[in-house]
């Protein structure tokens, strides 16, 4: 299979060949410096995804299912039920590192299935679980290619696009989800123009989404947050694009703080508002977005991390939401590696995974 990259100097996350550790590329330090770390065992694996050194529904599935043949490869528990059982509270204790994002518990449990099922064959367990962990990356790959397709249709010749956060090639590898129509159209030699929110308070449009779409040659413009009403009323913005951590059954679905804002302007102003999400992180067993939990992050985000000083004196509380929740009611579309998913969510999401299984 082609696997795309919009750039080619750099690569996300990837298991050693003996599967002995995986590697990531520290997004913390992104854009100034290109910084990787080697991980080994579970406490630095759970911190990575906790301090946001991988980071993206997609890339923490794929992290997770990497991270759990490499914990299986270095466990040398000789009885197939202890070893069971060890493995399943690596990867529950993987599972508390952040909550709202799907993507995680979903490749977890595919992990934990492989090692149920194949536990009689104890002897070949460890290789399956490799395989198991190749193949959640190679399918995330597939369907950021499928969306890829499928969202393109929805783009013009000279649109101007809005996107919020990260959720490109760095967050969910390939051509990401929310920049998959994106690359695509760029790939096409469409002319089109990405406006980037910053995305306080961890500038995840700034650090990330700018230095990707610039670096694949994508012409892009960082605007602040609360600039986002002002270029839709100038009439640079023609669509949305965002990514999602978390797709309820009725269509709600949880993203970065501030995306539930952007939808609403975008209603106000007519514009087609999107959002684009793997059927990894689409979750019908959660009923609606009152149902999806929230992390809640240090304060210190706020007022003091990107600051010589801090911005907020300490006796003043700063409270940090990671996420929010966007009604469906907001929502033009979902675009899926399945297809276009359109209003009732409720009942076309229900069909879609009914009929494609």
């Amino acid at each position: 299979m082609r696997v795309y990259m919009p750039f080619n100097s750099l690569c996300v996350i990837r298991m050693t060949d003996d599967a002995d550790s995986v590697i990531i590329l520290d997004q913390t330090k992104l854009p100034n410096q290109e910084q990787y770390l080697t991980l080994q065992n579970e406490a630095e694996m759970w911190n990575a995804i906790h301090q946001l050194q991988v980071r993206g529904a997609p890339a923490i599935g794929v992290f997770a299912a990497y991270a759990m043949a490499v914990l299986a490869q270095h466990d040398a528990e000789t009885d197939p039920h202890s070893f069971y059982e060890h493995f399943c509270q690596q990867a529950d204790y993987l599972n508390t590192s952040r909550p709202t994002a799907v993507n995680l518990s979903w490749a977890l449990k595919r992990m934990k299935r492989t090692a149920q099922t194949h536990l009689q064959n104890f002897a070949q367990l460890r290789s399956l679980l490799i395989a198991e962990a190749r193949r959640i990356d190679a399918e995330n790959l597939a369907m950021n290619e499928a969306m890829a397709n499928y969202g393109v249709s929805l783009l013009r010749e000279g649109d101007g696009i809005l996107t919020h956060c990260n959720a490109g090639y760095l967050a969910c590898l390939g051509y990401g989800t929310a920049t998959a129509p994106i690359y695509k159209a760029h790939e096409k030699g469409m002319h089109i123009h990405v406006y980037s929110d910053e995305t306080r308070p961890l500038l995840q449009g700034a650090r990330l989404t700018s230095y990707e779409l610039h670096k694949a040659g994508v012409p892009v413009t960082v605007i602040c947050d609360n600039m986002a009403s002002l270029v839709m009323k100038q009439g640079k913005i023609q669509c949305v694009l965002v990514g999602c951590d978390r797709v309820a059954a009725n269509g709600d679905f949880a993203n970065k703080i501030g995306t539930s804002g952007v939808a609403i302007l975008a209603k106000h102003y007519g514009i087609p508002f999107y959002t684009v999400a793997p059927s990894s992180t689409i979750d019908l067993n959660t009923p609606d977005g009152d149902a999806i939990p929230i992390e809640v992050r240090n304060g210190d985000e706020i007022g003091a991390m990107w600051y010589q000083q801090p911005m907020v004196l300490p006796q003043i509380d700063q409270y940090n939401p990671s996420f929010d929740v966007t009604d469906h009611r907001l929502l033009t579309a979902i675009i899926t590696e399945r297809g276009i998913i359109y209003p009732p969510f409720d009942v076309h999401l229900k069909k879609l995974f009914a009929e494609k299984g």
